[in-house]
């Protein structure tokens, strides 16, 4: 009998994730007031601070707040699908590293929702009056795990399928 490859490298990377993810955070609303900015990339990327009540592009943002609890709910069943996923999918590594990368990101995001009803914001691209909205480092692992999925799953479309 094989023995399965461990889930902990993958649940260690999500938790690598969720750390610099709240450490830059926490470091960014330390430094700065809100909507302050610091041009890193004059023209092209600032720091700043900004936060979002809502999800992706600040989709619900406006609403009355009940959408801290419904993104948040939704990050728990995500959370909770992902680490089953892991589980089972383990041995697939390219697949369980982008779930871990998605996985830190979902949960780094939920503990600004839990905490403060919003998810802080602070990387900044722009090109003369077109904004890319703000983001942060979990959404960062979010977007890299999705492509990293979308590119594992063409790999292994590719790749000759065994004889049943």
């Amino acid at each position: 009998m094989s023995q399965r490859p461990p889930i902990w490298p993958y649940l260690l990377l999500a938790a690598v994730v969720i750390a610099l993810d709240q450490w830059s955070k926490l470091t960014v609303e330390a430094k700065f007031v809100f909507a302050e900015r610091l041009a890193v990339i004059p023209g092209f990327f600032d720091l700043t601070l900004a936060y979002n009540k809502g999800a992706a592009f600040s989709f619900l943002a406006g609403a009355d707040g009940w959408q801290r609890w419904f993104f948040s709910g939704i990050a728990l069943i995500a959370s909770g699908f992902i680490a089953w996923l892991l589980h089972r999918h383990r041995g697939e590594r390219g697949f369980s590293i982008a779930l871990g990368l998605i996985l830190g990101g979902a949960i780094g995001n939920l503990i600004d929702r839990l905490h403060a009803g919003q998810v802080t914001d602070f990387l900044l691209f722009y090109r003369g009056d077109w904004y890319f909205p703000a983001f942060n480092l979990a959404d960062s692992a979010i977007t890299l795990g999705a492509i990293l999925l979308i590119g594992d799953e063409l790999l292994r479309m590719r790749r000759p399928q065994a004889a049943s």
